[in-house]
């Protein structure tokens, strides 16, 4: 019989009151002051949860089904802008081959982006467009695909227009911003993973490219970058090989392969904040 999950329910628990708080001091109002309006806080919070919970599982259902060993997903709470520094889960034994790699490593991301593009539309579609300068707030940076999402809801929106994203919208466009960071192709990232599934050794190469990219976005745009690109290369750029590396991938799993890396393209977000 097995024992009842109790520490990835209460960390669940516990981020779930953080991103209902952070989503409702979005909406102006302070919950310590009025919180019987906590529940305002509920279309950021539950669809945030819903695209972190989407692509964890897809890491673990699909770990699974290749008879890995893995966690359930530990969720981080973080009295933060979104109440979440997100969510992880651990595998306990290790990859065989490359096959599997690819297999766990873009389910995560690919699973959560099924989930982030409606969340995305819909927020959108409540989203108001001003054409008058707006002094709250902050700007956020746009990716290709929210760009191409927002001219299906909103059409072609002159430079000079403000976005005043809905809660539901700004949990999607944090879904894509967190799909583009775990498919940067370094180390044991999901793009790590997948890079290394498809293009073997090299996978190092673009990593220190990417990490090179990082440098001067963070030089040149958001600050950001710079963290970013210390951490990654603290924690290590280059994927190790795994047990049965000469086993190649098969072409599905190729085509997976390389739709996951443009996912990684058409996600990213130069200039996020």
């Amino acid at each position: 019989m097995r024992r009842l999950p109790v520490l990835h329910i209460g960390l669940f628990l516990v981020t779930l009151f953080c991103t209902l708080v952070a989503g409702t001091l979005q909406q102006g109002i302070n919950p310590i002051d009025n919180p019987s309006l906590l529940w305002k806080g509920i279309p950021f919070s539950f669809t945030l949860l819903l695209i972190l919970g989407a692509h964890e599982f897809g890491h673990y259902f699909m770990s699974r089904k290749h008879h890995i060993d893995v966690t359930l997903p530990y969720f981080i709470p973080a009295p933060s802008l979104v109440g979440t520094f997100g969510a992880f889960i651990k595998m306990k034994s290790p990859i065989m081959d490359r096959r599997i790699l690819l297999d766990v490593g873009a389910a995560g991301p690919l699973a959560g982006l099924c989930v982030t593009v409606p969340v995305l539309l819909v927020g959108l579609s409540l989203s108001e467009v001003r054409y008058e300068t707006v002094e709250t707030g902050f700007s956020l940076g746009s990716s290709m695909l929210f760009y191409i999402m927002n001219w299906i809801i909103h059409g072609s929106v002159p430079d000079s227009a403000n976005i005043i994203l809905h809660p539901i919208a700004f949990s999607g466009w944090i879904g894509l911003l967190v799909t583009s960071l775990n498919l940067l192709p370094v180390g044991q990232l999901d793009g790590g993973h997948v890079a290394y599934a498809v293009i073997g050794p090299k996978q190092g190469i673009v990593a220190k490219a990417v990490l090179v990219i990082l440098v001067i976005l963070g030089a040149t745009g958001w600050v950001g970058w710079l963290v970013w690109a210390g951490i990654l290369f603290f924690m290590g750029i280059h994927h190790p090989p795994v047990i049965y590396d000469w086993i190649p991938l098969d072409t599905k799993r190729k085509v997976v392969g390389w739709l996951t890396i443009a996912v990684f393209v058409m996600t990213f977000t130069p200039i996020p904040f």
